[in-house]
């Protein structure tokens, strides 16, 4: 099984790339594919943009599925997941509950998740919020900040330490070994108070 899926499992998009592919169009198919993916992205308004390791994390802000407002700003002093994906993406399926038991479980120690639902605005509502009652993460229906997936791959996670530099960013799910590999270390810094007012 992939670690990472590349594009919507829907009928239409397939249909249009195997279209394209009769056609002889194989570097179209995959324009086909890029762009289907990039609308996914548009409607929940994650960027383009990406975060750097070793740099101060980008501002974030979202809505969480029952219209609750989250920010970065908000989760100053934990340690966060901002993790993106999708519905259809297999691999993320497997990811979001295993992400949602390792928070519930360091929870105490200052971890967070945000789970940014790339196709919130092309599934049923009532789908989603299925799906939050059975989660303690959010799922963010709308994301504003410059986080984007990493070569168009589902799902993305980027980490970002206690005092909020992006200490991890790769396409991929995670799990359970290299969840303590990378969360273990940064769970056990210590938290530093700062001298910003909120």
């Amino acid at each position: 099984m992939d670690k990472y899926a590349r594009r919507p499992d829907n009928s239409s998009f397939f249909a249009a790339e195997s279209l394209v592919k009769q056609k002889g169009g194989r570097m179209l198919g995959r324009i086909v594919a890029a762009l289907a993916l990039t609308l996914s992205f548009a409607t929940t308004g994650v960027s383009e943009a990406r975060p750097v390791v070793g740099a101060k994390a980008p501002p974030f802000t979202g809505t969480m599925i029952d219209g609750k407002e989250i920010s970065l700003e908000d989760l100053r002093g934990n340690v966060v997941i901002v993790n993106l994906w999708a519905t259809w993406c297999a691999p993320c399926r497997v990811e979001l509950p295993l992400l949602n038991g390792y928070m519930r479980a360091r929870e105490k120690s200052g971890l967070r998740v945000v789970a940014v639902t790339l196709d919130a605005n092309r599934v049923p509502v009532s789908a989603i919020k299925s799906l939050q009652e059975k989660l303690s993460l959010p799922l963010l229906k709308q994301f504003k900040g410059d986080y984007g997936p990493i070569r168009n791959a589902i799902p993305t996670n980027y980490v970002i330490d206690r005092a909020g530099v992006v200490r991890y960013a790769k396409e991929g799910e995670f799990n359970l070994d290299s969840l303590n590999t990378v969360l273990v270390p940064l769970l056990n810094e210590p938290v530093t108070q700062t001298d910003d007012k909120h």
